[in-house]
């Protein structure tokens, strides 16, 4: 059984990773467009390993995120990779913000977030001595790591167990091959129990075929499902999330993560503080509409890419709803003393000056018809390729739990000599 992976971000190599490993005679192939591995999301990410608070019991988000937080912390004690159990504090800085706290704490407490704790002011300035807030969730088990080194650890193992990692493969199209069987890498020919193979186009003309196709293409999930005559829905709208970091002098301002309580009416997050494994403190981020899917800077600016977010339906139908929402981010976005003022909520003594800036994130952000942003995770079946068509945070602490999801979903019995059928339907 030959399987391609395409995408060399943490999930493609997760799973390229778990099928090397786990799957006796299997050949794996994974393919990256860039040069080198997990450039984008996985490279831009704040680092976080998240314990499970804010997701909807029940979810993919809460069943794989406290799943793959495990796997995780076990992968980085394995292989000597840094995991700091910082903790996280979710801190209601006024009474307003008392009922979506207690909503909040119940979630937690549902998705058994462990060690999680109800904090008074005083119980609160015990952990993080320079902020403030009325009451305070205290996470200890939340940590930060390093995404880009775990996700070149995670291809390294793969390629010590056989899997073939090809950097410089852009990938324009995934085939399915009914009834024809398919040929892996090496020449090897006839498809699984006779079922339909794959045929990945590339960007250079050549094409690999295989048996299945899994399919973790970040930023252009949307536009490669598209391409191979997959739904449009959801899209793909990428939103930039800009960070501060505080000099080194301030720093010792924030000893793990201080967070905001959730405004569920509101699309993302907001500001917040974060150590990160090195010592330094970012402050962020923001979300502005990125004008490029690649955006990571102001200036990146791609007019067909730009043209395509602002023509999907439902980008004008989320402007509308999040209009103000918006307007503020822009703010925000330009005015450095509004951002700090944000965070200044949280750790009074913070001061305009105390931060530089710190390089930017982009966030691959489902988008459905109707202007809802998608929440949960969103994989796809379509016979033997599996797509993942919306994969946000907590996707990197999920990642090793996403590659068992991936995996099942694409019907393969790891252990087993051949796959099973499709497990599940779209969902």
């Amino acid at each position: 059984m030959h399987v391609v992976i395409v995408g060399g971000g943490i999930l493609g190599l997760a799973t390229a990773r778990l099928l090397a490993r786990e799957q006796p005679g299997c050949e794996v192939t994974l393919l990256e467009k860039e040069t080198a591995l997990a450039l984008h999301q996985t490279g831009h990410n704040s680092g976080v390993v998240h314990a499970g608070l804010y997701y909807e019991p029940g979810s993919l988000k809460a069943r794989l995120c406290r799943r793959g937080m495990t796997l995780l912390h076990a992968f980085c004690e394995e292989r000597g990779l840094a995991y700091d159990e910082c903790g996280k504090l979710v801190v209601a800085t006024d009474e307003r913000e008392l009922e979506r706290f207690d909503k909040l704490e119940a979630r937690a407490i549902a998705n058994e977030v462990p060690g999680l704790r109800r904090l008074g002011p005083a119980e609160l300035r015990e952990i993080e001595p320079h902020a403030t807030g009325i009451a305070a969730l205290h996470s200890p088990h939340t940590a930060i790591v390093d995404y880009g080194a775990i996700a070149r650890a995670f291809g390294e193992d793969a390629v010590a167990h056989g899997a073939t990692i090809r950097t410089g493969a852009r990938v324009t199209r995934i085939e399915i091959e009914a009834g024809s069987g398919a040929g892996g890498v090496g020449g090897r020919a006839g498809g699984v129990g006779g079922c339909a193979g794959v045929r990945v186009g590339l960007a250079d003309g050549s094409t690999v075929a295989a048996d299945r196709a899994i399919v973790c293409a970040g930023l252009h999930a949307d536009r490669l499902a598209r391409a191979s005559g997959q739904p449009a829905e959801p899209r793909i709208i990428p939103f930039r999330g800009e960070y501060w970091r505080l000099r080194p002098e301030r720093s010792d301002l924030v000893r793990g993560m201080i967070y905001p309580v959730p405004d569920p009416a509101l699309p993302f997050l907001g500001v917040h503080l974060t150590r990160k494994v090195d010592g330094t403190v970012w402050v962020g981020p923001n979300a502005v509409l990125a004008t490029a899917l690649e955006g990571y800077r102001r200036s990146s600016f791609s007019a067909r890419e730009l043209g395509e977010t602002l023509g999907w339906p439902g980008t004008p139908r989320l402007m509308r709803r999040y209009w103000r929402v918006g307007a503020t981010e822009l703010v925000r976005s330009n005015v450095k003393a509004v951002f700090m003022r944000d965070a200044r909520r949280y750790v009074p003594e913070l001061r305009t000056g105390d931060a530089i800036p710190a390089p930017a994130g982009v966030r691959a952000q489902a988008l459905d018809r109707d202007g809802a942003l998608v929440d949960d995770f969103r994989l796809g079946l379509t016979g033997p390729i599996t797509w993942v068509r919306n994969a946000p945070s907590p996707a990197a602490t999920s990642s090793l739990a996403i590659a068992e999801e991936l995996v099942e979903r694409a019907g393969i019995r790891l252990g087993a000599s051949s796959p099973a059928p499709p497990a599940r339907p779209a969902a």
